[in-house]
């Protein structure tokens, strides 16, 4: 196995648990809090939910949503509509085809051509 194999193996995984672990938080949250999240979200999506979640998590937890919106972000814009579990779920579905199905093959592909 290539270094160069070895290190997009390491990427897909690592992008694809933090992916993975990012929904399933946003999906607790969403099941713990529904309410006061959805008067957030009509208030101002963007700076307000920011806010609100900074100022509610953990130092990981914060890091973790940041990588994770990070790694989505080239999907963000896909789905939309109102539903907050379609933006949240499709971009998330994309970006595990991508990085882990995608960035999969192209590791063997790597390692088929050294």
């Amino acid at each position: 196995m290539s270094a160069l194999e070895r290190g997009i193996r390491m990427f897909a995984i690592v992008a694809s648990v933090l992916i993975a672990l990012g929904f399933v938080l946003f999906a607790a949250d969403e099941l713990g809090n529904a309410s006061e999240r959805q008067r957030s979200v009509l208030a101002d999506p963007d700076s307000a939910q920011e806010r609100a979640r900074e100022s509610r998590q953990s130092r990981a937890r914060e890091l973790i949503d940041d990588a994770n919106d990070a790694l989505l972000k080239p999907f963000a814009d896909v789905a939309s509509t109102g539903d907050v579990w379609v933006v949240r779920g499709v971009p998330t579905l994309l970006g595990l085809l991508i990085y882990g199905l995608g960035l999969g093959f192209l590791a063997r592909y790597v390692n088929s051509r050294a």
